[in-house]
Protein backbone atom coordinates (compact mmCIF):
# COMPACT_ATOMS: atom_id res chain seq x y z
CA UNK A 1 0.00 0.00 0.00
CA UNK A 2 1.16 3.53 -0.73
CA UNK A 3 0.86 6.45 1.67
CA UNK A 4 -0.92 9.56 0.49
CA UNK A 5 -0.66 13.15 1.66
CA UNK A 6 -3.81 14.81 3.05
CA UNK A 7 -3.93 18.59 3.00
CA UNK A 8 -5.47 20.57 5.87
CA UNK A 9 -8.22 21.80 3.51
CA UNK A 10 -9.46 18.27 2.85
CA UNK A 11 -9.54 17.46 6.56
CA UNK A 12 -11.30 20.76 7.31
CA UNK A 13 -14.06 19.87 4.85
CA UNK A 14 -14.44 16.47 6.47
CA UNK A 15 -14.85 18.11 9.87
CA UNK A 16 -17.29 20.74 8.58
CA UNK A 17 -19.43 18.25 6.65
CA UNK A 18 -19.33 15.71 9.50
CA UNK A 19 -17.66 13.02 7.45
CA UNK A 20 -16.07 9.99 9.07
CA UNK A 21 -12.31 9.85 9.59
CA UNK A 22 -10.12 7.69 11.83
CA UNK A 23 -7.12 9.64 13.20
CA UNK A 24 -4.01 8.13 14.76
CA UNK A 25 -2.40 11.00 16.67
CA UNK A 26 1.22 10.19 17.54
CA UNK A 27 1.95 13.24 19.70
CA UNK A 28 2.57 13.00 23.44
CA UNK A 29 -0.62 12.32 25.44
CA UNK A 30 -0.41 15.68 27.25
CA UNK A 31 -0.34 17.56 23.93
CA UNK A 32 -3.19 15.45 22.57
CA UNK A 33 -5.38 16.00 25.63
CA UNK A 34 -4.86 19.76 25.53
CA UNK A 35 -5.57 20.19 21.82
CA UNK A 36 -6.66 17.84 19.07
CA UNK A 37 -8.51 17.86 15.78
CA UNK A 38 -12.23 18.17 16.49
CA UNK A 39 -15.19 16.88 14.50
CA UNK A 40 -18.44 15.01 15.14
CA UNK A 41 -17.49 11.97 13.05
CA UNK A 42 -13.75 11.99 13.76
CA UNK A 43 -12.47 9.08 15.84
CA UNK A 44 -9.10 9.29 17.60
CA UNK A 45 -6.44 6.93 18.82
CA UNK A 46 -3.50 8.53 20.62
CA UNK A 47 -0.30 6.45 20.66
CA UNK A 48 2.92 8.47 21.09
CA UNK A 49 5.49 8.10 18.34
CA UNK A 50 8.18 6.91 20.74
CA UNK A 51 6.06 3.84 21.50
CA UNK A 52 6.03 2.99 17.79
CA UNK A 53 9.68 3.40 16.83
CA UNK A 54 10.25 -0.35 16.91
CA UNK A 55 7.12 -1.13 14.91
CA UNK A 56 3.34 -0.90 14.82
CA UNK A 57 2.53 -4.60 15.27
CA UNK A 58 1.23 -4.11 18.80
CA UNK A 59 -1.45 -1.60 17.73
CA UNK A 60 -2.68 -3.21 14.51
CA UNK A 61 -5.74 -4.63 16.27
CA UNK A 62 -6.73 -1.03 17.13
CA UNK A 63 -6.33 0.25 13.56
CA UNK A 64 -9.32 -0.22 11.22
CA UNK A 65 -8.68 -2.19 8.05
CA UNK A 66 -11.86 -1.10 6.27
CA UNK A 67 -11.22 2.67 6.06
CA UNK A 68 -8.42 5.14 5.55
CA UNK A 69 -6.37 6.03 8.62
CA UNK A 70 -4.95 9.54 8.96
CA UNK A 71 -1.72 9.81 10.97
CA UNK A 72 -1.09 13.15 12.66
CA UNK A 73 1.89 14.59 14.52
CA UNK A 74 3.16 18.05 15.42
CA UNK A 75 5.00 18.97 12.21
CA UNK A 76 4.61 15.98 9.82
CA UNK A 77 7.86 14.01 10.07
CA UNK A 78 6.85 11.42 12.66
CA UNK A 79 3.47 10.85 11.04
CA UNK A 80 5.09 10.00 7.69
CA UNK A 81 7.23 7.30 9.30
CA UNK A 82 4.32 5.76 11.21
CA UNK A 83 2.12 5.90 8.12
CA UNK A 84 4.72 4.05 6.09
CA UNK A 85 4.94 1.32 8.74
CA UNK A 86 1.15 0.91 8.74
CA UNK A 87 1.12 0.78 4.93
CA UNK A 88 3.63 -2.05 5.01
CA UNK A 89 1.03 -4.00 7.00
CA UNK A 90 -1.61 -3.41 4.35
CA UNK A 91 -3.45 -0.50 5.91
CA UNK A 92 -4.90 2.32 3.81
CA UNK A 93 -3.02 5.31 5.24
CA UNK A 94 -2.56 9.05 4.82
CA UNK A 95 -0.62 11.62 6.82
CA UNK A 96 -1.56 15.22 7.53
CA UNK A 97 0.67 17.51 5.47
CA UNK A 98 2.39 19.94 7.83
CA UNK A 99 0.93 18.26 10.92
CA UNK A 100 -0.80 20.19 13.67
CA UNK A 101 1.21 23.25 12.66
CA UNK A 102 -0.61 23.34 9.32
CA UNK A 103 -3.93 22.53 11.01
CA UNK A 104 -3.52 25.48 13.38
CA UNK A 105 -2.82 27.90 10.52
CA UNK A 106 -5.40 26.79 7.96
CA UNK A 107 -8.18 29.22 7.02
CA UNK A 108 -11.41 28.26 5.24
CA UNK A 109 -13.12 31.20 3.46
CA UNK A 110 -16.92 30.94 3.43
CA UNK A 111 -19.58 33.36 2.20
CA UNK A 112 -21.84 34.59 4.99
CA UNK A 113 -24.25 36.59 2.86
CA UNK A 114 -24.91 39.56 0.61
CA UNK A 115 -24.66 43.26 1.35
CA UNK A 116 -26.50 46.16 -0.23
CA UNK A 117 -26.10 46.81 -3.95
CA UNK A 118 -24.16 43.67 -4.72
CA UNK A 119 -21.69 43.60 -1.85
CA UNK A 120 -20.68 40.40 -0.04
CA UNK A 121 -19.48 39.37 3.41
CA UNK A 122 -17.07 36.47 3.90
CA UNK A 123 -16.00 34.61 7.03
CA UNK A 124 -12.56 33.00 7.33
CA UNK A 125 -12.74 30.01 9.67
CA UNK A 126 -9.45 29.07 11.31
CA UNK A 127 -10.83 25.69 12.15
CA UNK A 128 -7.89 24.34 14.16
CA UNK A 129 -7.64 27.38 16.41
CA UNK A 130 -11.25 28.59 16.56
CA UNK A 131 -10.45 32.07 15.22
CA UNK A 132 -12.87 33.87 12.89
CA UNK A 133 -12.05 36.82 10.66
CA UNK A 134 -14.12 38.66 8.07
CA UNK A 135 -13.94 40.47 4.76
CA UNK A 136 -16.66 42.85 3.59
CA UNK A 137 -16.54 43.63 -0.14
CA UNK A 138 -18.28 46.28 -2.23
CA UNK A 139 -17.51 47.46 -5.76
CA UNK A 140 -13.95 46.20 -5.76
CA UNK A 141 -13.05 47.51 -2.30
CA UNK A 142 -12.74 45.48 0.90
CA UNK A 143 -12.55 45.90 4.66
CA UNK A 144 -10.89 43.16 6.72
CA UNK A 145 -11.80 42.45 10.35
CA UNK A 146 -9.70 40.65 13.00
CA UNK A 147 -7.23 39.12 10.53
CA UNK A 148 -4.83 36.41 11.63
CA UNK A 149 -1.09 36.53 10.90
CA UNK A 150 -1.62 34.32 7.80
CA UNK A 151 -1.99 37.43 5.65
CA UNK A 152 -1.31 35.75 2.30
CA UNK A 153 -4.67 33.95 2.53
CA UNK A 154 -6.54 37.27 2.59
CA UNK A 155 -4.38 38.77 -0.15
CA UNK A 156 -4.95 35.77 -2.43
CA UNK A 157 -8.68 35.76 -1.73
CA UNK A 158 -8.97 39.51 -2.43
CA UNK A 159 -7.13 39.02 -5.72
CA UNK A 160 -9.43 36.14 -6.65
CA UNK A 161 -12.50 38.40 -6.35
CA UNK A 162 -10.77 41.48 -7.81
CA UNK A 163 -11.00 43.48 -4.61
CA UNK A 164 -8.55 45.91 -3.04
CA UNK A 165 -8.24 45.91 0.75
CA UNK A 166 -8.72 49.52 1.89
CA UNK A 167 -9.37 49.14 5.63
CA UNK A 168 -8.17 46.68 8.29
CA UNK A 169 -9.92 46.73 11.67
CA UNK A 170 -9.31 44.87 14.93
CA UNK A 171 -12.20 44.67 17.39
CA UNK A 172 -9.72 44.72 20.29
CA UNK A 173 -6.13 44.02 21.28
CA UNK A 174 -6.04 40.23 20.93
CA UNK A 175 -4.47 38.01 23.57
CA UNK A 176 -4.88 34.49 22.16
CA UNK A 177 -3.53 34.95 18.65
CA UNK A 178 -1.23 37.32 16.81
CA UNK A 179 -3.09 39.88 14.76
CA UNK A 180 -2.25 40.29 11.09
CA UNK A 181 -3.76 43.77 11.07
CA UNK A 182 -0.61 45.86 11.06
CA UNK A 183 1.10 43.57 8.52
CA UNK A 184 -1.95 43.67 6.25
CA UNK A 185 -1.95 47.46 6.37
CA UNK A 186 1.75 47.56 5.50
CA UNK A 187 1.31 45.11 2.62
CA UNK A 188 -1.72 46.83 1.08
CA UNK A 189 -1.49 50.48 2.12
CA UNK A 190 -4.83 50.09 3.89
CA UNK A 191 -5.77 52.11 6.96
CA UNK A 192 -5.33 50.14 10.20
CA UNK A 193 -7.97 50.87 12.83
CA UNK A 194 -7.74 50.04 16.55
CA UNK A 195 -9.86 50.99 19.58
CA UNK A 196 -7.79 53.74 21.26
CA UNK A 197 -8.48 52.47 24.79
CA UNK A 198 -6.78 49.20 23.84
CA UNK A 199 -3.95 50.94 22.02
CA UNK A 200 -2.47 53.06 24.81
CA UNK A 201 0.78 51.07 24.75
CA UNK A 202 1.15 50.32 21.04
CA UNK A 203 4.35 51.57 19.45
CA UNK A 204 3.07 52.06 15.90
CA UNK A 205 0.69 54.42 14.14
CA UNK A 206 -2.98 53.53 13.78
CA UNK A 207 -6.34 55.17 13.16
CA UNK A 208 -8.45 55.39 16.33
CA UNK A 209 -11.85 53.70 16.28
CA UNK A 210 -14.40 55.81 18.11
CA UNK A 211 -17.97 54.91 19.04
CA UNK A 212 -20.15 55.77 16.06
CA UNK A 213 -17.25 55.94 13.59
CA UNK A 214 -18.33 54.98 10.06
CA UNK A 215 -16.01 53.32 7.58
CA UNK A 216 -17.25 53.07 4.01
CA UNK A 217 -16.13 50.81 1.16
CA UNK A 218 -17.15 50.85 -2.47
CA UNK A 219 -18.98 53.48 -4.44
CA UNK A 220 -22.28 52.20 -3.06
CA UNK A 221 -21.11 53.08 0.48
CA UNK A 222 -21.82 50.07 2.63
CA UNK A 223 -21.77 51.46 6.14
CA UNK A 224 -19.63 49.81 8.81
CA UNK A 225 -20.36 51.48 12.13
CA UNK A 226 -18.29 51.08 15.30
CA UNK A 227 -20.12 50.28 18.53
CA UNK A 228 -18.12 50.66 21.75
CA UNK A 229 -18.68 47.43 23.68
CA UNK A 230 -16.16 46.97 26.53
CA UNK A 231 -15.87 43.96 28.80
CA UNK A 232 -13.45 41.52 27.19
CA UNK A 233 -11.02 44.42 26.99
CA UNK A 234 -11.57 48.04 27.99
CA UNK A 235 -11.57 49.10 24.34
CA UNK A 236 -13.53 46.24 22.75
CA UNK A 237 -15.50 47.56 19.79
CA UNK A 238 -18.20 45.79 17.78
CA UNK A 239 -19.23 46.57 14.22
CA UNK A 240 -22.68 46.80 12.70
CA UNK A 241 -22.36 46.19 8.96
CA UNK A 242 -25.09 47.21 6.55
CA UNK A 243 -27.71 47.04 9.34
CA UNK A 244 -27.59 43.24 8.92
CA UNK A 245 -24.56 41.90 10.75
CA UNK A 246 -23.08 42.40 14.22
CA UNK A 247 -19.38 41.58 14.52
CA UNK A 248 -18.99 41.05 18.27
CA UNK A 249 -15.25 40.37 18.55
CA UNK A 250 -14.63 38.41 21.76
CA UNK A 251 -17.55 39.89 23.71
CA UNK A 252 -20.31 37.50 22.60
CA UNK A 253 -20.03 34.04 21.06
CA UNK A 254 -22.66 31.60 19.84
CA UNK A 255 -22.53 29.33 22.88
CA UNK A 256 -20.69 31.48 25.41
CA UNK A 257 -19.56 34.98 26.36
CA UNK A 258 -16.19 36.72 26.53
CA UNK A 259 -13.86 36.53 29.52
CA UNK A 260 -12.76 39.80 31.17
CA UNK A 261 -9.50 38.70 32.78
CA UNK A 262 -6.79 38.58 30.11
CA UNK A 263 -5.34 41.94 31.18
CA UNK A 264 -5.59 40.97 34.86
CA UNK A 265 -8.59 43.23 35.46
CA UNK A 266 -11.53 40.82 35.72
CA UNK A 267 -13.07 42.50 38.77
CA UNK A 268 -12.73 45.91 37.12
CA UNK A 269 -14.18 44.91 33.75
CA UNK A 270 -16.98 42.52 34.72
CA UNK A 271 -19.39 45.44 35.10
CA UNK A 272 -18.52 46.66 31.60
CA UNK A 273 -19.08 43.15 30.23
CA UNK A 274 -22.55 42.94 31.78
CA UNK A 275 -23.42 46.45 30.60
CA UNK A 276 -22.47 45.56 27.03
CA UNK A 277 -24.33 42.23 26.98
CA UNK A 278 -27.42 43.22 28.95
CA UNK A 279 -27.85 46.86 27.89
CA UNK A 280 -25.93 47.93 24.77
CA UNK A 281 -26.60 44.77 22.77
CA UNK A 282 -30.13 44.46 24.13
CA UNK A 283 -31.03 47.71 22.40
CA UNK A 284 -30.04 46.34 18.98
CA UNK A 285 -32.34 44.56 16.56
CA UNK A 286 -32.97 40.87 17.25
CA UNK A 287 -32.62 40.31 13.50
CA UNK A 288 -28.93 41.20 13.42
CA UNK A 289 -26.75 38.20 12.57
CA UNK A 290 -24.07 37.78 15.23
CA UNK A 291 -20.60 37.06 13.85
CA UNK A 292 -18.05 36.47 16.65
CA UNK A 293 -14.25 36.47 16.46
CA UNK A 294 -13.98 32.93 17.86
CA UNK A 295 -15.80 29.67 18.39
CA UNK A 296 -15.07 27.10 21.12
CA UNK A 297 -16.67 23.88 19.92
CA UNK A 298 -17.55 22.40 16.53
CA UNK A 299 -21.23 22.38 17.49
CA UNK A 300 -21.21 26.15 16.97
CA UNK A 301 -20.66 25.69 13.23
CA UNK A 302 -23.70 25.77 10.97
CA UNK A 303 -24.21 23.09 8.32
CA UNK A 304 -22.34 25.20 5.76
CA UNK A 305 -19.39 25.68 8.14
CA UNK A 306 -20.12 29.30 9.03
CA UNK A 307 -20.42 30.49 12.63
CA UNK A 308 -23.41 32.82 12.79
CA UNK A 309 -26.73 33.18 14.59
CA UNK A 310 -29.44 35.80 15.05
CA UNK A 311 -29.03 38.02 18.09
CA UNK A 312 -32.59 37.28 19.19
CA UNK A 313 -31.83 33.55 19.19
CA UNK A 314 -28.78 34.11 21.37
CA UNK A 315 -30.81 36.06 23.92
CA UNK A 316 -33.08 33.02 24.03
CA UNK A 317 -30.46 30.24 24.04
CA UNK A 318 -27.11 31.56 25.32
CA UNK A 319 -26.80 30.97 29.08
CA UNK A 320 -24.47 33.94 29.47
CA UNK A 321 -27.25 36.28 28.31
CA UNK A 322 -29.85 34.87 30.67
CA UNK A 323 -28.49 35.42 34.16
CA UNK A 324 -30.81 37.83 35.98
CA UNK A 325 -28.79 37.57 39.19
CA UNK A 326 -25.86 39.97 38.77
CA UNK A 327 -23.90 38.36 41.60
CA UNK A 328 -24.18 34.97 39.89
CA UNK A 329 -23.01 36.56 36.64
CA UNK A 330 -20.01 38.14 38.37
CA UNK A 331 -19.04 34.84 39.95
CA UNK A 332 -19.27 32.98 36.65
CA UNK A 333 -17.03 35.38 34.71
CA UNK A 334 -14.45 36.02 37.44
CA UNK A 335 -14.21 32.70 39.31
CA UNK A 336 -15.28 30.05 36.77
CA UNK A 337 -12.62 30.76 34.16
CA UNK A 338 -10.85 28.29 31.86
CA UNK A 339 -7.03 28.26 31.71
CA UNK A 340 -5.59 31.36 30.12
CA UNK A 341 -4.34 31.13 26.52
CA UNK A 342 -0.80 29.93 25.95
CA UNK A 343 1.74 32.80 25.94
CA UNK A 344 -1.07 35.35 26.14
CA UNK A 345 1.14 38.01 27.69
CA UNK A 346 3.70 37.60 24.92
CA UNK A 347 0.93 37.69 22.31
CA UNK A 348 -0.40 40.95 23.77
CA UNK A 349 3.12 42.43 23.70
CA UNK A 350 3.51 41.32 20.07
CA UNK A 351 0.19 42.89 19.11
CA UNK A 352 1.35 46.12 20.77
CA UNK A 353 4.48 46.07 18.60
CA UNK A 354 6.77 45.69 21.62
CA UNK A 355 7.94 42.20 20.58
CA UNK A 356 8.95 41.05 17.11
CA UNK A 357 9.14 37.23 17.30
CA UNK A 358 10.10 35.28 14.21
CA UNK A 359 7.62 33.00 12.45
CA UNK A 360 8.61 29.85 14.34
CA UNK A 361 8.23 31.65 17.66
CA UNK A 362 4.83 33.02 16.63
CA UNK A 363 3.66 29.50 15.82
CA UNK A 364 4.89 28.27 19.17
CA UNK A 365 3.10 31.11 20.99
CA UNK A 366 -0.22 30.29 19.34
CA UNK A 367 -0.20 26.51 19.78
CA UNK A 368 -3.28 25.25 21.60
CA UNK A 369 -7.03 25.85 21.67
CA UNK A 370 -8.92 29.13 21.78
CA UNK A 371 -9.59 30.16 25.39
CA UNK A 372 -11.33 33.52 25.11
CA UNK A 373 -14.73 32.41 26.37
CA UNK A 374 -16.67 31.63 29.55
CA UNK A 375 -19.36 28.95 29.36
Amino acid sequence: MTVREMQAQELAMKAIHKESQFILDVRNPSDFEEWKIEGEQLKHLNIPYFDLIDGVEDILDQIPSDQEVLVVCAKEGSSVMVAEMLAEHGRNVAYLKGGMKAWSEHLVPLKVGNLADGGELYQFVRIGKGCLSYMAVSNGEAALFDPTRMTEVYLEFARSINAEIRHVLDTHLHADHISGGRMMAEQTGAAYWLPPKDAAEVVFEYKPLQDGEKVRIGSTTISIEALYSPGHTIGSTSFVIDDQYLLTGDILFIDSIGRPDLAGLAEDWVGDLRETLYARYAELSDDLTVLPAHFMIMDELNEDGTVAKKLGNLYRDNHGLNMSDEAEFRTMVTKNLPPQPNSYQEIRQTNMGKMLPDTDKQREMEIGPNRCAVR
